[in-house]
């Protein structure tokens, strides 16, 4: 599962509940980090073409690095994705990275920025919380124990959240592109 993520995220009002489960639990916040995250359309096929977008290509410039990622969510047909093949390496000089991009025709789609917060529960998952400017408040759960396969995951994921016992709010399908571009799916 090493190029497979799976994630789960819930728009929040209030996180002091969630944030003192957590840490019941042991888990430590990091530092608050801002994320400038420019996400690209390619020009041989056009993510944004199908009523379902499943394709992302980013370039996250962050307090802790830079790096680029592309994202493929699965099943790419169906309108709520349960996983991602996700592919992420650091970035040396993101400037000739984006020149590289504009010069091979990749055109700027949107730009989120976000301050994260993580939370580290060891060996099985992170908690980002997410305040995103233009679109809210969010917290995701990303899935980092050990699973055969994603169903695997996407299982011991759904038992970790319900085991919290917290009122999360609504659940989001989508990604922060989706909602700031104003896209259902």
């Amino acid at each position: 599962m090493q190029y497979t993520e799976v994630e789960q995220k819930y728009q929040v009002r209030d996180t002091a509940v969630l944030k003192a489960v957590l840490e019941e639990r042991g888990a430590k916040p990091g530092p608050a980090t801002r994320q400038v995250d420019t996400y690209y359309n390619a020009p041989h096929r056009d993510f944004l073409a199908l009523d379902t977008v499943s394709e992302w290509l980013r370039l996250r410039e962050s307090d802790h690095g830079d790096s680029i990622n592309y994202k493929h969510w699965l099943p790419a047909e169906a309108v709520i994705k349960t996983h991602c093949d996700e592919f992420e390496t650091p970035v040396e000089d993101i400037e000739a990275l984006r020149r590289t991009l504009q010069a091979l025709n990749f055109t700027t789609m949107i730009t989120v920025e976000k301050v994260r917060e993580e939370w580290v529960l060891p060996g099985l998952v992170e908690v980002a919380f997410d305040a995103v400017t233009g679109a809210g408040d969010f917290v995701e759960f990303e899935f980092k124990g050990e699973a055969v396969d994603a169903q695997s995951a996407i299982t011991q994921l759904d038992a970790f959240i319900a085991d919290l016992g917290v009122e999360l709010g609504e659940r989001i399908n989508r990604g922060y592109p989706h909602i700031l571009l104003g896209r259902d799916h």
